[in-house]
Parts: structure tokens; C-alpha cells; sequence
């Protein structure tokens, strides 16, 4: 049987979606350090040994596949690519906890065993591994390396140093990883060119998660030294090698000559520039003129009102720039005022629901947005994973039956939807709801102050923020707050100490965006999961802990059918909204891209829409 979707998004008999991240992604129970038990298969007979392999169903792509559908083999190479970020960095190891590093060390520079397609919901290709072998039960996974892999400075990829790259992460990684290789029982190398993974107990995603492991040069790496910040770039085998970094301020990468894998059919119209160069800007503006001075190539923009009006400069109106709104089909990022419900002051639900009230999405949107916005009701929205609209089935009902109280009742219905206000900015209706759900948790107002009723002690928190954009949002929301007696102090913080604080839950509310794919599993407890909550640097940032969460993310990677997969992410979502974890926020329609003529694009995007990986610079310009 198929995936479940074609290879332009759309699932047999359910529409289509949108959604997270453009980059790949625990059961949280396993808790570090539990003692590992080895997970045998229960049949000696394993799968034939396979090019690819897919979560459920097999992959859309032939083994003789000769380039990504998004992808266009006959792109030009050469040139160079100048692309923006905003923030600054002071490490190029974004694989640890401590400092800030670019993403884009990944992909580009550290490859893992396979890629994933981002036009399936989750399919693995082969590129360090030339194949993949595992059980009906999935209580192993084996990797067969090309023979051709090779390092930067041109040492082979063995078995070796895949299995150190495995220990490090297990022992030194992000926690995601540490929880993620915890569920291996048993790591070994029988040849040269071979890795075997078996696991503590079978898992249908962990198999998938092993190819997406990134692979270091074992002799390049001091052990001793590797959870340290560095500006010391990492030796991996991707098609780039770090050339020039200006700390905090830029970083360039620069084609390998000698890249292994540039034959490989998954690579076939990727990486087509010589040089690519991320220039990092404190704030949006200065990031803006840059790109319409043609500093910069291109950008994604994500601020509807520059997006509305501010793309009125010469070059656009000549041609030389143009705007484009891609359609993307994975669901919606989840963006919030997230609520760390470590704080006494946001334990109580209804406090979070009365602070949901007074956000006024319909008068913001009209005011700040043009219009632009679309509100944000679900963890999977625009996906058939949402249970927006939906009402909950038999499975759902089952699941969710030993937690009465984790699902309020119109979520379970389907009927949902976040407080619609009249968009005046001072709805009567909106503030009287919110009072009455603060007066039910002990709060009141005084001389126009809300107060404790039984301490005295006012109702006051801060908002902490890292970008401009953030923070005139957070100002306006401080306003609807203030209207009941609620004192919200906004603080602007660098990027740096945003990142620092945010992993060590040191903040009252903060903004912050789930991104997920069509296929959530394990990373579903790194974000969610209650053994999350007490971990530094994990996506729990609002601190849940809830066994309703955990029971619906442990159905989700039980699931062995697609009806049965759906019903358990539905069922996760319902008890998402029903906690009332953050203030949701809203999204937009598709991809807003701008970019310089000079840099073109395949016309056919992926599920997660454009990829820069997948540009080209026309030639003589």
C-alpha cells in the first residue's frame, strides 16, 4: 500500500494539509538512565533489504527514482546565494544545549545516514546509507553504508564513526537526542560498512529516527570538549564546508569540489550554489533594507503589513523583485503566548482561558495585518490530523474515556474555536467572560487593578520577546490585559538570552510556534510529554504534564493503521486545546516569498513549500 498521499500532498478521500518545519524532528516515558532491556525479534526473518523506507505504507519514489519531484536535476550550478537571519550566534554546533548556533549546519554540512522527502509525510532516501534493512515488528534497524561516503577531507564514513556519532548524541546531545538513542538496547558494527541498531522495545518511527542521526568524523572530534561553544566548524561529509565566520554576525559556506554524493538521486538539483552566505541583522527592518538594496537574495517575509505595503521600491516595480505566495500542504505551525504553567500564576486553567478570552484576534488582524491572518484553532491545523471541526469518534471516545476532565466538551464535539470579538478592541462581552473566569479562580478587581482576593497580591507577569515584530504584538496584547486590571510588563531581550531562557523555562509567557509534519511520532513527547517538562531544553516550554498527553502520544506510536493514526493525533490535539497551554495566535495562508530574478526556483515547491537548497542563480546575472 501507498503512503497515504500523493506526491502533491493530498491524502485518498481527505484533502490536504499544511504545515511545520522544513526539517526533520520519545516517548518521554523512557526516562535517561532507566536499564536498558534488548528488544530481540520475534522472527529471525527480517525485510528484504530496501532503498527507502516509509512510516506507513511504502515510499511514493521508485528504487530507480532519478531526482526529488521538487527538485530540478537540470538547475545550473554555480554562482553564489546571500540569505538573511535574524539574531546572531556564538557556536557552530547546533547538536548541544549551550549557545546559539545555525541551523544550517545541518543538511549542508553534517548529513545523516538518509534524507527525508519533504513531499512525503515521512519517507527516508538513501545518502550515507545506500539501504536500509528492519523487521515486520521494527525491533531493529540495519544501515548499509556506500561505499563512496567520504568526509570533507576526504576520509571514508565507516561503521566507526557512525557508532561514535551515536554515542555522542545518546551521552552529549540535544535532549531530543539523548531521549530519542536511549531507546537503543544494543549498538554494533558488523563490518566495516554496517551498522546495527536493536532496540529496547519494538518502534515502528525509531528505525527513521536512526537515519536521520547526523554522522561526525569520529577523529575529529574531542569528546571532552564537545558540549562547548565553539566557532571551530564540525568536519561532516556534506556538500559544504564552513568557509568565513564573522562571529555573530555571518557565515559562509562554500561548495566541497570533492562532495561524495553529488550523483546521489536525492541530491540531483540541490545545493546548486558555489557559496551561500547567511548574513545575521538584530531586527527586521535593517534585515528589509538590506534585502531592497539587493544585499540580500531573497527572504521569506513574515510581517503582513511589509508584505501589504512595503514591497512598493524601485526594483519591484521594475520587475527585478518579485513577490510570490507559495501554497504549502502540511499543517499550520501551532504559534502562541505560551504560558510556563510552572508558574503558580498560571496553574489554574481557568486563569489561561481568561487570559485566551481577551485577546482580540479580529481587531489586531484588521488593524496590524490587513486582513492577512487566518486564526490558529488547532495543533495540526489545516491538517486532517486537527480535530478542528471534527467530532471526536469511537476511538478518540475510548482513548480519552480515563481522563474525563482532560477534554472540555465542545472540543470533543468538534464545535471549538478560539473567542471570535466584535473587533471594536473593547469588547464588553469578551472582558465580562474573562472577569468571571478570574473571579471563579480567586481574582478581583480593585480600584481597577486585578488582585488576589485572599493575598491582595496584583495579577502581574511579563512577557518576554526577542524580535521587534514580537513585541509590538506582546504591546498591543499588554493594552486588552490592562482593560482588566492585568499588569503585563514586556521585556525585549537579545537572541541570545532569549534562547539561554527559554531552555531553562525562565520566563512568565514567551511567543513560540509548533511546527509539525504529516507525520508526528516520538518528537510529540519531547514537545508535550511530561517527562518533557522537567527537561532543560526540550519544546515542553509551557510545562505540561498531563497523562492524557502522554496516553494519546503513546497511541500515536502504537498505531498500526492509518484510521487508528489519525484518531490518536486527533485525541492528542483535543487534550492540546483543551488545556489551554498558550494564547493562540495566528498563521498565514502559504509561503510569502520575495526574492532578486537573479535567483529563480523550481515551479513545482514541496509539501513545506519552497527550499532554498533547490534555487539556482541564472546564469550571467
Amino acid at each position: 500500500m501507498r503512503s497515504g498521499f500523493s506526491q502533491h500532498g493530498r491524502r485518498a478521500g481527505r484533502g490536504s494539509g499544511r504545515g511545520g518545519g522544513a526539517r526533520p524532528w520519545l516517548l518521554a516515558l523512557l526516562l535517561l538512565g532507566t536499564p536498558a532491556q534488548v528488544c530481540e525479534p520475534a522472527s529471525a526473518q527480517a525485510l528484504d533489504r530496501a532503498p527507502a523506507i516509509a512510516m506507513r505504507g511504502t515510499p511514493d519514489l521508485p528504487a530507480t527514482f532519478a531526482a526529488l519531484p521538487y527538485a530540478d536535476p537540470n538547475a545550473p550550478k554555480g554562482g553564489h546565494l546571500d540569505l538573511s537571519l535574524l539574531g546572531t550566534f556564538d557556536s557552530l554546533n547546533p547538536f548541544i544545549v549551550k549557545g546559539s548556533a545555525p541551523l544550517i549546519m545541518r543538511n549542508y554540512v553534517i548529513e545523516s545516514l538518509m534524507a527525508r522527502s519533504l513531499d512525503e509525510p515521512f519517507t527516508l532516501y538513501p545518502l550515507l546509507a545506500q539501504s536500509v534493512t528492519s523487521d515486520a515488528e521494527r525491533s531493529f534497524v540495519a544501515f548499509a553504508l556506500n561505499p563512496a561516503a567520504h568526509f570533507s577531507d576526504g576520509s571514508p564514513v565507516t561503521a566507526d564513526d557512525v557508532l561514535f556519532s551515536f554515542t555522542l548524541m545518546r551521552d552529549m546531545g540535544r535532549p531530543n537526542h539523548r531521549l530519542y538513542y536511549g531507546k537503543i538496547a544494543r549498538a554494533e558494527a558488523p563490518d566495516t560498512h554496517t551498522v546495527r541498531f536493536t532496540f529496547t522495545e519494538p518502534d515502528p518511527e525509531l528505525p527513521l529516527i536512526m537515519g536521520l542521526m547526523p554522522v561526525f568524523k569520529k577523529a575529529s572530534i574531542d569528546r571532552d570538549r564537545f558540549e562547548e561553544t565553539t566557532l571551530t566548524p564540525l568536519t561532516g561529509s556534506g556538500p559544504y564546508r564552513v568557509g568565513a565566520v564573522d562571529a555573530g554576525a555571518s557565515v559562509t559556506l562554500e561548495r566541497n569540489p570533492d562532495y561524495w554524493g553529488r550523483t546521489v538521486p536525492f541530491n540531483r538539483g540541490l545545493y546548486n550554489f558555489d557559496r551561500i552566505r547567511f548574513f545575521y541583522f538584530r531586527d527586521a527592518n535593517t534585515e528589509f533594507e538590506a534585502f531592497k538594496k539587493g544585499l540580500i537574495d531573497a527572504r521569506f517575509e513574515t510581517d503582513p503589513g511589509r508584505w501589504e505595503t512595503g514591497y512598493d521600491f524601485p526594483a519591484a516595480r521594475s520587475g527585478d523583485v518579485v513577490k510570490e505566495l507559495i501554497p504549502t500542504g502540511t499543517p499550520k505551525p501551532y504559534s502562541a503566548f505560551v504560558f510556563n504553567t510552572r508558574r503558580p500564576l498560571f496553574a489554574d486553567r481557568r486563569v489561561r482561558q481568561a487570559l485566551i478570552e481577551l485577546f482580540d484576534f479580529e481587531w489586531l488582524d484588521k488593524n496590524f495585518y490587513h486582513g492577512l491572518y487566518r486564526r490558529t484553532a488547532s495543533f495540526f491545523e489545516g491538517s486532517v490530523l486537527s480535530s478542528s471541526g471534527v467530532p471526536a469518534d469511537a476511538r478518540e471516545r475510548a482513548l480519552l474515556d480515563p481522563y474525563p476532565d482532560a477534554v472540555v466538551p465542545e472540543v470533543l464535539a468538534g464545535t471549538f474555536r478560539p473567542p471570535v470579538s466584535d473587533g471594536s478592541g473593547r469588547d464588553r462581552e469578551r472582558l465580562k467572560s474573562a472577569l468571571q473566569l478570574l473571579d471563579k479562580a480567586g481574582w478581583m478587581l480593585r480600584q481597577g487593578a486585578l488582585v488576589n482576593r485572599e493575598t491582595g497580591r496584583p495579577f502581574a507577569f511579563e512577557i518576554m520577546v526577542a524580535t521587534r515584530e514580537q513585541e509590538r504584538l506582546a504591546l498591543a496584547y499588554q493594552s486588552q490585559l490592562k482593560r482588566a486590571g492585568i499588569a503585563a510588563l514586556v521585556r525585549y531581550v537579545d537572541a541570545v538570552q532569549f534562547d539561554a531562557r527559554r531552555s531553562a523555562y525562565e520566563f512568565d509567557m514567551m511567543p513560540f510556534a509548533w511546527s509539525q509534519s504529516l507525520s508526528p511520532g516520538n518528537e510529540q513527547a519531547f514537545y508535550f510529554g511530561s517527562a518533557a517538562a522537567d527537561t532543560p531544553g526540550s519544546r515542553n516550554y509551557m510545562g505540561a504534564k498531563s497523562p492524557a498527553i502522554d496516553a494519546a502520544i503513546a497511541a500515536l506510536l502504537a498505531a498500526r493503521d492509518e484510521d487508528e493514526y489519525v484518531s490518536a493525533a486527533r485525541a492528542l490535539d483535543r487534550v492540546l486545546v483543551s488545556g489551554a497551554y498558550g494564547v493562540p495566535l495566528f498563521h498565514t495562508p502559504g509561503q510569502w516569498l520575495a526574492r532578486w530574478t537573479r535567483i529563480e526556483r523550481p515551479q513545482r515547491a514541496s509539501l513545506y513549500g519552497t527550499l532554498p537548497e533547490t534555487w539556482w542563480r541564472v546564469p550571467g546575472k
